[in-house]
C-alpha cells in the first residue's frame, strides 16, 4: 500500500467522523425540538450547536481548516447578524403570541 493511498483512507475516516458529529448534533437538535425544554436554555443550546456545525462544515467540507482568518470572517459576522435579528424579531413574536392567546 502506498503512502498516498494510506493518506486518502485517513482523510475519508476524518470526513466520516465529522459527518457523524454533524449527524449527532442534528439528532440532538431534533430531540430538543420535540421535548418540553425552557426556551432560553434551548435557544442557547441550539445556537451553540448551530455555530459548531457551521464551523465544522466550513473547516472540513469547504476546506478552510488552515485558513483561520477566513474561517473567523465567515463565522463571526454571520453569528452577530443572526443575534441582532433575533433581538429585533423577538419582541414582535411575543406581541403576536399575546394577541393570539390572551
Amino acid at each position: 500500500m502506498s503512502a498516498n493511498a494510506h493518506g486518502h483512507a485517513e482523510s475519508n475516516r476524518l470526513y466520516l467522523m465529522v459527518w457523524g458529529a454533524l449527524l449527532f448534533m442534528t439528532i440532538v437538535e431534533v430531540v430538543l425540538a420535540y421535548i418540553q425544554f425552557a426556551t432560553g436554555p434551548m435557544l442557547i443550546t441550539l445556537m451553540g450547536l448551530s455555530l459548531v456545525k457551521a464551523g465544522l462544515i466550513i473547516a472540513y467540507f469547504m476546506h478552510l481548516k488552515f485558513e483561520v482568518a477566513t474561517l473567523f470572517w465567515a463565522m463571526v459576522p454571520m453569528w452577530v447578524l443572526v443575534m441582532v435579528l433575533l433581538f429585533v424579531f423577538f419582541p414582535d413574536s411575543f406581541r403576536a403570541l399575546h394577541l393570539r392567546f390572551p
